[in-house]
């Protein structure tokens, strides 16, 4: 009878396990590429962004620019009709996740539980406030193991999501067939 039992068991977990493993084969066809006025304005947002953040930086004592700012300019100025795209989420992302990353590096250093636990408390509450933005996601990082100081929320975070803002409105909308942002 334990046997019949144990097999019953067996049959159980081998039919709860692949439909989870059939999940991960996908089945959808991957989006086509960008057409090329659409990466040109990437490529165009981007070079500018980044060329005006690394200029104030050369005439200031403050950078400006941080590696995530770069997925940003990607989001802004390829799909920038995604909702990830939007000021919302570029301001109220990066400013989140470098108050944590601050907090984190502030309250336990820099170590292993500290960056961790940025990384998810930045996931949590980007979600959980639906300022969701990728790129601000490597900020605890970048913020802890850098060891920089409460300064670096003003400069290179805020000013910098608020600038990347700024040319993604200029740029985006000399566009005909743009309108960004598609909410504030």
């Amino acid at each position: 009878m334990t046997e019949i039992i144990g097999t019953e068991n067996k049959i159980e977990k081998k039919s709860s396990i692949k439909p989870f493993i059939l999940k991960m084969r996908g089945g959808g066809h991957a989006p086509s590429r960008t057409n090329f006025a659409d990466a040109f304005t990437g490529a165009i947002g981007g070079l500018i962004c980044i060329f005006v953040l690394l200029w104030l930086t050369n005439i200031t004592d403050s950078p400006w620019l941080m590696a995530s700012l770069g997925g940003s300019c990607v989001l802004v100025f390829v799909v920038w009709n995604a909702p990830l795209s939007q000021p919302r989420n570029i301001i109220g992302g990066h400013f989140i996740s470098a108050f944590i990353g601050l907090t984190m590096y502030s309250l336990l250093g820099s170590n292993i539980l500290s960056i961790s636990l940025g990384v998810g408390l930045t996931i949590f509450f980007m979600a959980f406030l639906g300022v969701i933005h990728p790129p601000a996601g490597a900020n605890p990082i970048i913020i802890i193991l850098g060891g920089y100081g409460w300064s670096y929320l003003l400069t290179p975070v805020f000013i910098g999501a608020v600038i990347i803002v700024f040319f993604g409105l200029l740029i985006n909308n000399l566009r005909e067939k743009r309108k960004y942002p598609l909410f504030w």
